[in-house]
Formats: structure tokens, C-alpha cells, sequence
């Protein structure tokens, strides 16, 4: 026990430095970068990111479209984070936790444009269609394995198996809340519909994702709007209440300006990922004919998931008295703020909507373990042992006490984090001269087609042919 309080400083104040000074510096500068250096990609191309993601519904039933791989990665997006983490910045961080989440989604969608494009650019086609990630484009972009290896680690350890039993950690608390479910019977319950999903494949995986991500987002949307229709009166309130307290000028259920900058970045971050790495893995699945498309929709996909889904949350909360009582938090405080809006059936609803929610998660969390254990070993045995591996954690998540599992979830995204924004920093240049490439052919009145020699200098490209002039020349020079 003393053991363990040990570890859980030594941790939580490894997370304070990098959470409080390191990645915030970083994760606002490299965004302020990508967005200066992309010329606002994620404001002057939202319409484009609408028409790419329309567009990219259509796909053969072999291989993954553009629509699915943004249904896969807002599956891992859209998870118990948008409910309960969004509660639990409140609690910390006051109001103003809200507009310190909502700034660092519009930054690093930038950075979530860039490093899906850069996914897409260097994935590699296997029996399944295409993978690829960050560990692939740090071995092929930067040619530094040891780089790929130690972040494949990381993202496999963190989201296969700790944040995967935060989330069914959480969903089992709301069913104990809501109906009185015994934690370890439902746990089970999940890993054994969990086993049944991964080992029918990726493809099983996007279509279970595709379906659960549109109808569950539309509901809990819904609801939302229901609840800020019937509080109208309230929203000037609560919007002045959530500025005022991002930046000091009120202070209100214990939060500081320090604790609101942390809280909003740390879980709009875990929410959303931009510039984590995670959401590049998904990205390089997709079968697309630009790579600047998936990056698109993929920056998309965290504008959707903070300033749509993660602001329900919010105004559902703020709207309410709740989170003005003390020990309140979590999907506690949800549960509370639902039901005073809409009666005491609304807590069982919820825990409805966060077993969904948090189910999709497992999956998508799942697969980004999954594409770098096959990174790191072709052996089936890795991947046998991994997938046993996050069974057994979704079961031990749903009975166990995870505030050291959540501390540790928090480090090991930042480390990932850490090393994926260098990563992308390197190689930004090849994601804005892809940009540039697509923007050019748009303007001629194409539809962007990428090819390996599309970019001058470029190696390593696998995953894409070479372009007809290209080809054609090859075949003069070795007649």
C-alpha cells in the first residue's frame, strides 16, 4: 500500500510538469504552427472537409473508406471522455475548463490534419488493405525505428490496455449508480461482446463503428439541444460564466486560471487526441485517392468531437445546479446534471448512452494497439497475447479503483504525445507540400490524385503507384 502511494506521487507529479508547463507549451505552439504554416487549414477548408467526408461514404466491402476510418477513429473519440472527462475538468478546473478545451481543439485540429495526411502518405498495403501510424512514418519519413518502436509501445500499453479499462471502469460505475448491475458480471459481459467483435477483423471493427458512431452521436446531440432549448434563457449566462472563469476573473467551485488551462487542454485533449498519434493509425487504413482527404476529415473529426459533442456535456452540466455541489464528479456529476433536467429516469438513460459510448472506444482503442503490435512483430503469437491482454483488462477495469490507472493514462499520452509532435514538427513540410499539391489540382478543376513522385525528394512511399508520366518514362529509359 505504501508502495503503491509512492508510485501514485511520483506520478502525479511527473503529470503535473508535463501537463501543467511541457505539453501545453508545445501542443499550442506546434498547433500555432501547423495553422499559420497551412494557412488556416481548419477554417478555410471546413466546407471541403464536409464534401471529402460525403464523398468518402462509398468504398468497396474489402477495404476501408474514408467515411469508416472517421467512423473508427470518433468510435475511440467519442467515448466515456466526452462525458465523464468533460465532468471531471469542470469539477477540477471550474467553467473555465470549457474554453481552454474548445481553444485547443480548433489549434490542434491543424495538428491532426498533419499527421493523419502524413499517415496516409506513408502507410503500407497489407492482406487487409493498408496500415500506418506514427511508428510507421518515424521509420520510413525519418528513418528512426527505435523512434516507431517506442511509440508503438506506448500507444499499445496506454490505450489497449489502460485506457481501455478506464473506459469499461466507467461504464460499470454508471450502471451501479443507474441500476444497481453487479461491476464484475457486466465486465464480462463486455469483454466476452468485445472478443466476438476484434476477432472478426478490421473490417467487423469499421462496420460496427460506422453504424454505432452516427446514430449515438445524433441522440446524445438531442438530447442536448432539448436541454439547451428548454434553458435558453440560461445560455448567455452560462457562456459569460465559462469566459470569466478561463481567464481568473471569477472564481467559482474551487477553480484557478492554472487548473482551468490544465484541466480544459488535458481533457480536451483525451477526448479529441489531436496531436497525440492515436487517430493517424485509423487514418492510414483508409482507401482514398488523396492523403490530404483523410487529414481533412480527420481534422474534421476533432472539431466534431470537442465543439459539438464534448460542449453537450458541458452545457448539459452548466446548465444545471450540480456541479456547484462539492464531491461531485465524473460521471457522477453527468448523471446528477441529467436528472435535474430531466427527471430521475435520465441517470439510467445515461448509463445507457456511456456503455455504447464506451463500448465503441474499446474497439477503436483496440485497433491502435493493434496495428502497432503488427509494427512491432509479424508474429500472430504478439497479437494473440495483446488481444487476450485487453480482455483481461476490460474485465479487471470494471471492478477496480483507477485513480492510478487514470494518472497513468494521463502519462502515458503525454509521453506519445511528446514524441508524435516532434515526429510530425520534422515532417510537417511533406504534409504542407501535399497540401499544396491537392490545393493545385483542385484549382485546375481535378479531382487530387496522389502519386509517389507527387512530392520531389520524397522515399520510402509504399502504399501509392507512380504516375503515368512517371511510369512512362521508367519504361523508355529501360527499353
Amino acid at each position: 500500500m505504501k508502495m503503491q502511494q509512492v508510485l501514485q506521487n511520483m506520478v502525479g507529479a511527473t503529470n503535473d510538469f508535463l501537463w501543467s508547463k511541457l505539453l501545453i507549451i508545445m501542443l499550442i505552439s506546434c498547433g500555432i504552427y501547423f495553422t499559420f504554416k497551412s494557412k488556416f487549414v481548419q477554417f478555410r477548408m471546413l466546407k471541403e472537409m464536409v464534401r471529402v467526408l460525403m464523398e468518402g461514404r462509398n468504398g468497396s466491402k474489402d477495404s476501408i473508406s474514408p467515411f469508416q476510418a472517421f467512423c473508427i477513429g470518433m468510435a475511440a473519440r467519442v467515448g466515456t471522455g466526452n462525458i465523464t472527462g468533460i465532468a471531471i475538468a469542470i469539477a477540477l478546473g471550474g467553467p473555465g475548463a470549457v474554453f481552454w478545451m474548445w481553444l485547443i481543439a480548433v489549434i490542434s485540429s491543424a495538428s491532426s490534419f498533419i499527421e493523419s495526411t502524413l499517415a496516409q502518405v506513408y502507410k503500407v498495403k497489407d492482406k487487409n488493405g493498408f496500415r500506418g501510424g506514427p511508428s510507421y512514418y518515424m521509420q520510413k519519413g525519418l528513418n528512426k525505428r527505435w523512434m516507431g518502436v517506442l511509440f508503438s509501445i506506448l500507444i499499445t500499453v496506454s490505450f489497449g490496455l489502460i485506457f481501455n479499462s478506464v473506459q469499461s471502469n466507467t461504464v460499470t460505475l454508471a450502471f451501479e449508480n443507474s441500476f444497481g448491475t453487479n461491476r464484475l458480471t457486466l465486465g464480462i459481459i463486455m469483454a466476452l461482446a468485445f472478443a466476438v467483435i476484434i476477432f472478426g477483423g478490421v473490417t467487423r471493427i469499421a462496420k460496427m463503428a460506422e453504424y454505432k458512431v452516427m446514430i449515438l452521436a445524433v441522440l446524445y446531440i438531442g438530447v442536448a439541444l432539448f436541454i439547451i432549448a428548454t434553458n435558453i434563457t440560461k445560455m448567455p449566462e452560462v457562456l459569460s460564466l465559462i469566459v470569466k472563469n478561463a481567464f481568473g476573473f471569477q472564481q467559482i467551485a474551487g477553480g484557478s486560471i492554472g487548473a482551468a488551462i490544465m484541466n480544459g487542454v488535458k481533457r480536451g485533449l483525451f477526448s479529441n487526441e489531436a496531436g497525440m498519434g492515436s487517430a493517424p493509425n485509423v487514418a492510414a487504413t483508409a482507401t482514398t485517392s488523396h492523403p490530404v482527404k483523410q487529414g481533412l476529415i480527420q481534422a474534421l473529426g476533432v472539431l466534431t468531437d470537442t465543439l459539438i459533442i464534448c460542449t453537450s456535456t458541458a452545457f448539459i452540466i452548466l446548465l444545471s445546479d450540480a456541479y456547484k455541489q462539492p464531491g461531485l464528479s465524473g460521471i457522477a456529476l453527468t448523471q446528477a446534471a441529467l436528472s435535474e433536467h430531466l427527471g430521475s429516469w435520465a441517470s439510467g438513460c445515461l448509463a445507457i448512452f456511456v456503455f455504447l459510448f464506451g463500448f465503441g472506444a474499446l474497439i477503436g482503442n483496440y485497433y491502435y494497439g493493434e496495428t502497432n503490435i503488427r509494427f512491432l512483430s509479424k508474429s500472430k503469437v504478439w497479437l494473440m497475447i495483446y488481444r487476450f491482454s485487453v480482455i483481461a483488462m476490460i474485465v479487471f477495469g470494471s471492478i477496480a479503483k483507477v485513480q492510478l490507472v487514470w494518472d497513468l493514462a494521463d502519462l502515458f499520452m503525454g509521453f506519445m504525445c511528446i514524441i508524435n509532435l516532434i515526429a510530425i514538427t520534422f515532417l510537417s513540410k511533406i504534409a504542407f507540400a501535399a497540401l499544396q499539391d491537392y490545393m493545385k489540382q483542385k484549382k485546375a478543376g481535378k479531382d487530387p490524385v496522389f502519386y509517389k513522385d507527387s512530392i520531389k525528394g520524397i522515399e520510402n512511399i509504399e502504399g501509392w503507384e507512380y504516375s503515368q508520366d512517371s511510369s512512362t518514362l521508367k519504361k523508355a529509359n529501360n527499353m
